[in-house]
């Protein structure tokens, strides 16, 4: 903890709340992790080594660059700081990270609807547990705990991720998915918004020096979650509704 470091009861993994005079200097150093991200980023890339045109690889690319800025940059101490940034945090895993993570490595046929359907209710499961006041406390009370909440979240999504993007998965199951994904991201986020008192513990004391008050963070936080974080499930939703539409303009120009 740096001198201008924010007292907490709590011990988060990102380190002790930064001041906003120390924030862009706060990078995590820890080398055990960066190791991790090293060695992955280089076994992705051997493995899509000589696939396709490099579609995978840039892929694969975006999603270290993801990891990299959750968990390395300042990012991750202003997560400690402010619960907003923690939401930021969580998307970047969930819907920027997995996302990518499921094209760099698809998943080659659909796994049927009941599959589907459990790693929707397990990946959501997980989003709503560890977004709990008491859960998320925990997680920023150790570090097992913290990456249990950060694997739980990331590995849900990836493989939910791989479901969704599997090659001639059918529309409509995909389509329900999203929008289940949608309204339950939906609900969740407009949950925290409306609060009409602070819920998060870890963050009653440290979002002051960024000009916020514990609950006009935890509404900011709200917010993110109810409308930024559905759009790459709404994005992928139409994506695949183009497809079939295209599909079908195709399919009557050869009959013509």
């Amino acid at each position: 903890m740096t001198p201008a470091s924010l007292p907490s009861a709590f011990d988060p993994y990102c380190g002790a709340p930064p001041v906003p005079g120390e924030l862009l200097a706060a990078w995590n150093g820890d080398p055990v992790l960066a190791a991790a991200l090293f060695l992955a980023a280089t076994a992705g890339f051997w493995l899509l080594r000589g696939v396709g045109e490099g579609g995978a690889r840039l892929w694969h690319a975006g999603a270290m660059l993801a990891l990299v800025a959750a968990f390395l940059s300042p990012l991750c101490a202003l997560s400690s700081a402010l619960f907003s940034a923690r939401v930021v945090h969580h998307l970047l895993l969930i819907a920027v990270a997995a996302p990518m993570l499921a094209l760099a490595f698809p998943k080659r046929r659909p796994g049927g609807t009941a599959l589907l359907s459990l790693l929707v209710a397990v990946h959501l499961a997980a989003v709503w547990f560890w977004h709990a006041p008491q859960p998320y406390e925990a997680a920023l009370s150790g570090d097992v705990t913290y990456w249990t909440m950060e694997l739980t979240l990331l590995v849900s999504g990836v493989l939910l991720w791989r479901e969704l993007t599997a090659p001639a998965a059918p529309v409509g199951r995909v389509l329900m998915a999203h929008l289940t994904l949608i309204v339950q991201m939906g609900l969740l986020g407009a949950l925290i918004t409306f609060a009409t008192e602070p819920l998060y513990a870890p963050h009653f004391l440290t979002t002051v020096p960024y000009g916020l008050s514990a609950l006009d963070d935890q509404q900011l936080a709200g917010l993110i979650m109810w409308v930024p974080a559905i759009l790459p499930y709404l994005l992928a939703a139409l994506l695949a509704l183009d497809g079939v539409i295209r599909d079908g303009f195709g399919q009557k120009g050869q009959a013509v």
